[in-house]
């Protein structure tokens, strides 16, 4: 009987162990004491203590960014770390700022605020602000849903709508991505070309044009299925599409693009307590179909009530530009700037 008692011991214990791991697991994000911010590992940096949303120059020398969701824009030195305001005159606030790859700024924002509501999914617009003067931002009289893909090589670009920007055009329910070409005339930005490149119905699919690659023959996109998300492709010459990444309860977001097309960011929810938005860490994932090819870049999540979002991927593919972030907050509000080197630029 001894022998039978030290053998259900030991199977007991076993399966204590294997239970325990199980939960530690679990457990594991937002474990950690204190915050991301004050343990830096050693290839991650602070470059602000406020902001949200970089972009870097095409020279990859600056990274224009936003203060803070309907706020003002600015541009910071990534050597000196001097900051420079951009929107440097009353303003209802922007929302987001990006590079063109002519050095001029492309806005979002609204002409006026109502509420947060409101002005974020009915009224934002899009602008230019030329980079060589002092003017003010020139309306491309257009509306746009979130946020927009900015080729790296030309002028192209391409956005979402939804019923609520545009109730006599779209559906209520339904998304369109399109795609147009910045141009000037006289001076003066306007679009031209424009395409209709995809059309979605909630809640299967909710639009957002996020980077182009191959020669800007690919559009990558994200299509939102509250409370999850896939990242997807969608060829601009066949109109054939691609699924990169779609896990039934997974989140995942694409970002930032490396240079050469082959990896993009992710804000996914893998390896978190929760997946849906408020529960992200950065990941390098690999843009082939149903790709398996999946790295954790950031481990934010590991300290509770944080994540990392919005990176971005410098011109040479050696940094990733991203915000600390906290879970309870809305998408794209972040608390700072931080770089992080990529190891052997991979």
């Amino acid at each position: 009987m001894a022998h039978i008692h030290t053998s259900w011991s030991r199977a007991i214990s076993a399966g204590i162990a294997v239970v325990i791991a199980g939960v530690t697991a679990v457990m594991g994000q937002g474990q950690k004491k204190g915050n991301p911010e004050g343990n830096l590992p050693p290839n991650i940096t602070q470059l602000t203590a406020f902001g949200e949303r970089a972009s870097w120059s095409p020279d990859g020398k600056q990274i224009a960014f936003m203060e803070k969701s309907f706020g003002d824009a600015f541009v910071v030195d990534v050597d000196t770390k001097m900051i420079r305001l951009l929107t440097h005159y009353p303003n209802p606030g922007f929302l987001r700022v990006q590079y063109l790859p002519n050095g001029d700024f492309f806005l979002i924002g609204a002409r006026t605020f109502t509420d947060i509501r409101t002005t974020r999914s009915r009224d934002q617009e899009m602008w230019v602000l030329k980079a060589d003067g002092d003017g003010k931002p020139m309306p491309l009289e257009h509306k746009i849903s979130e946020g927009v893909a900015i080729s790296r090589q030309t002028a192209k670009i391409a956005w979402s709508n939804t019923h609520g920007q545009y109730p006599d055009l779209i559906p209520e329910g339904e998304s369109v991505i399109y795609t147009a070409d910045i141009v000037y005339e006289r001076g003066q930005p306007k679009l031209r070309n424009k395409q209709e490149v995809l059309r979605a119905n909630a809640p299967a699919c909710t639009l957002e044009a996020q980077d182009f690659r191959r020669n800007d023959s690919e559009l990558v996109y994200t299509c939102y299925r509250s409370p999850y998300a896939d990242v997807l492709g969608i060829d601009l010459n066949t109109g054939e599409p691609t699924t990169y990444r779609k896990i039934p309860d997974e989140y995942n977001e694409v970002e930032g693009i490396f240079p050469d097309g082959t990896y993009t960011l992710v804000e996914s929810s893998r390896e978190q307590i929760e997946h849906n938005s408020n529960y992200i860490d950065i990941w390098k994932l690999k843009l082939e179909p149903n790709s398996a090819e999946y790295v954790r870049m950031t481990r934010w999540g590991e300290y509770e009530g944080y994540k990392a979002s919005n990176p971005v991927v410098s011109p040479d593919g050696t940094t990733i530009a991203f915000q600390s972030a906290r879970s309870k907050d809305p998408a794209g509000v972040g608390y700072g700037i931080f770089l992080l080197e990529v190891q052997n630029g991979a």
